[in-house]
């Protein structure tokens, strides 16, 4: 992971030789995923590692403004320690308030040879903070408890400094009451809360409800050194990412976490069909995988549908990859495995379980 303090601007400390995707006019959408009728900005081959800049929505959205300048300006923000790339968004409109979605998602990248039935493999190799604070709003009808917060008549954005505890580790700050001094430090872990594949529509979809393409799934695990899986819907996968967080709980129930722009390296790389078959079976909807865990996941506008679609892409993935039968998978998952909340914000909602594939690599002491 990248180091925070700086401002890591548009183009600087690119690595030489490198695909690299910045966020500009052509190269982004916003509030909108791309689907089969959109042209890629960037192609390459399977394999290839690609430097994406990301760009949060916080500090641009009308409620804020639309002037990113003026909004963390009153946080304390110099106007040099601001994204030039927020400041030309903000002021070209180039989104409908009423119907599109909030987020800035760079791409699409068209990745040669990807077909549908395959995977796209997202190696999450680095994830560098582009500027040393962040954002985290409430607006109302929205979050895990509409109706009840926001308090009063406006929705809440609260800015959240990025700082060194006095051991030296960044967290991000905030203070127990409005207008205090930031006293309450939380550890950051960056991820991109948008990866994703292009959808097989014509029209573009929405970019806050998550699904089988991906899109805003909002899993935390996904961290540098982790890996995403993405069913191929179009030829070329046409892959973007995008929603960048600093950190994240379980469930997101504000509406959004510490939202705040971040650089991604990511290698990108298609899973022929034959051999998605024989390690996950038919994979309905997005993948994690970290070190220790394999990360299905569930996805539904009811919770409870949401859990059991998780439940049962999880009993197929142990069916899968471990021939184990579905009753005993069950059983595992029941004492084993962690099923947690992604997120309850995002019109579908997220379940995702936590898989420790050291468990299956065990053996009885009786038998070693």
């Amino acid at each position: 992971m990248g180091e925070y303090g700086g401002i890591l601007r548009r183009g600087e400390r690119v690595p030489e030789g490198v695909d690299y995707l910045p966020v500009e006019d052509r190269t982004v959408l916003w509030g909108r995923l791309p689907c089969s009728a959109d042209a890629p900005v960037l192609t390459v081959a399977s394999g290839t590692s690609v430097v994406v800049d990301t760009l949060s929505h916080e500090g641009i959205l009308p409620d804020q403004g639309s002037d990113p300048v003026a909004f963390f300006s009153g946080h304390g923000v110099s106007a040099d320690a601001v994204l030039t790339e927020a400041a030309e968004l903000a002021s070209a409109g180039a989104r409908d308030p009423e119907s599109d979605g909030p987020h800035v998602v760079t791409g699409p990248i068209a990745v040669t040879g990807a077909r549908p039935g395959d995977l796209l493999a997202v190696d999450v190799l680095d994830l560098t903070p582009r500027v040393p604070y962040g954002v985290i709003s409430n607006r109302h009808g929205r979050g895990a408890l509409p109706g009840e917060m926001p308090a009063g008549p406006d929705n809440v954005s609260v800015f959240c400094g990025i700082g060194r505890d006095a051991e030296g580790a960044w967290r991000g700050w905030l203070p127990t009451r409005e207008g205090g001094p930031a006293s309450v430090g939380f550890h950051l872990a960056p991820f991109l809360g948008i990866m994703g594949v292009a959808t097989a529509t014509d029209e573009r979809a929405h970019s806050v409800p998550p699904g089988p393409h991906g899109g805003n799934i909002d899993i935390k695990e996904l961290v540098a050194g982790t890996r995403l899986y993405l069913p191929v819907q179009v030829p070329d996968a046409l892959f973007y990412a995008g929603d960048p967080h600093f950190a994240q709980g379980d469930g997101e129930v504000a509406l959004t976490a510490l939202e705040a722009s971040l650089r991604a390296t990511l290698r990108l790389t298609v899973v022929p069909e034959r051999e998605v078959i024989r390690a996950f079976g038919e994979l309905a909807g997005p993948l994690g995988e970290t070190a220790d865990h394999l990360i299905p996941t569930g996805m539904d506008e009811d919770l409870d549908e949401a859990m059991r679609a998780c439940v049962r892409q999880a009993v197929a993935i142990l069916a899968a990859r471990y021939g184990m039968d579905a009753h005993l998978a069950y059983a595992y998952l029941s004492a084993a495995t962690d099923f947690r909340i992604s997120q309850v914000v995002d019109l579908v909602q997220g379940v995702h379980a936590t898989i420790r594939t050291s468990d299956f690599e065990a053996v009885p002491h009786d038998r070693a």
